[in-house]
């Protein structure tokens, strides 16, 4: 029904400007009053058709933004508020104001092994940045059931993404694709794993201290290069209860102002560490959104997560732990 409007009421607006012309008496005649009346039949039939044409064109877009919600939803799933213990909170803030979805993606997931998260970065944007990025949560959603070790989890990532980038053409852009990649294992106790692939090392927000998680060289971002033989992941102390981790993508730290300054995010961060993690990123968001006057150039995506566990402090633990400075496995392969 909808196509036969779409044709048909053009065809209706053309068919009234020519039986005007061709029988309208008046349409015959050269007089001003004639050319008056003869201009403006058509420019109501002018008219008409933009109307109609622009009519259209929103209801695609409309449609197209449906179909964008519905595939952001399956892409990047809204998260539980609590997964295992956890108090979760994610959100995203795209640059382009018309898009639904781009190269970012996050998860995160209760397993038998520890609740396992994933953060990352697609290079690019548009079709080819969503299509990798749901290869990426498809394949890790799969393997954290399924791998015992958060080493076996990234190199199935790493397989997943090699098998989408062979199925591109090679001479487009795809052939450059990259992710950069955090995975996270937070076990029972708070003992945490790391894995990062070129990606922003997350802030732990404790007391009344906002620090990296850990000051070691990343691994390369998935798909240029190989992953290291002995891929072992860096140990990154306890998650306390109470303490806070924020996991986000470079566009965070890489926004700046109109001065050409960088936001400080663990400037901003320092004011929420004793706030729930939905409160931590409303405040990163709206600090945001003023220090680039409402215009970031990157897209942006937070994720926080906060020990509620009943406080188990481990066997000779004294506060929070920090990992070593140097990795002798990443520096190795690096």
């Amino acid at each position: 029904m909808r196509r036969v409007v779409a044709l048909g009421l053009p065809t209706v607006w053309g068919a009234v400007a020519i039986t005007y012309k061709l029988v309208c008496p008046l349409a015959q005649q050269n007089g001003l009053g004639a050319r008056v009346v003869t201009s403006a039949v058509f420019f109501a039939v002018g008219t008409g058709l933009i109307l109609h044409v622009r009519h259209a064109l929103l209801r695609e877009l409309r449609q197209a933004r449906r179909i964008a919600g519905a595939a952001q939803s399956a892409l990047l799933r809204p998260l539980p508020p609590r997964v295992d213990g956890l108090n979760v909170a994610a959100a995203q803030l795209s640059a382009d104001r018309d898009a639904a979805i781009g190269g970012d993606l996050y998860d995160v997931i209760a397993t038998e092994h520890g609740v396992r998260v994933v953060m990352g970065d697609v290079r690019g944007h548009g079709l080819t940045a969503i299509t990798t990025a749901a290869t990426i949560l498809g394949s890790f959603r799969e393997a954290v059931h399924d791998e015992p070790e958060l080493a076996g989890v990234l190199r199935r990532l790493d397989r997943a993404l090699a098998r989408h980038l062979r199925e591109q053409e090679p001479s487009g852009p795809e052939a450059e694709e990259f992710v950069t990649l955090l995975l996270l294992e937070i076990r029972q106790d708070g003992t945490t794993g790391a894995l990062n692939c070129g990606h922003p090392w997350p802030y732990l927000l404790t007391g009344p201290r906002v620090e990296v998680l850990a000051r070691v060289d990343p691994l390369p971002p998935l798909g240029p290069f190989p992953l290291p033989v002995d891929l072992r992941p860096l140990e990154c102390g306890h998650l306390l209860p109470g303490e806070t981790l924020v996991l986000h993508t470079d566009g965070a730290e890489d926004a700046r102002d109109a001065r050409g300054r960088f936001f400080p995010l663990p400037e901003v961060l320092s004011g929420t560490v004793q706030a729930p993690p939905q409160a931590v990123l409303g405040a990163v968001f709206t600090a945001l959104l003023r220090h680039t006057d409402g215009n970031p150039t990157d897209d942006i995506a937070l994720l926080a997560l906060q020990n509620d566990r009943q406080p188990k402090r481990p066997p000779g633990a004294r506060g929070t732990a920090r990992p070593a400075t140097t990795n002798p496995h990443t520096a190795t392969h690096l």
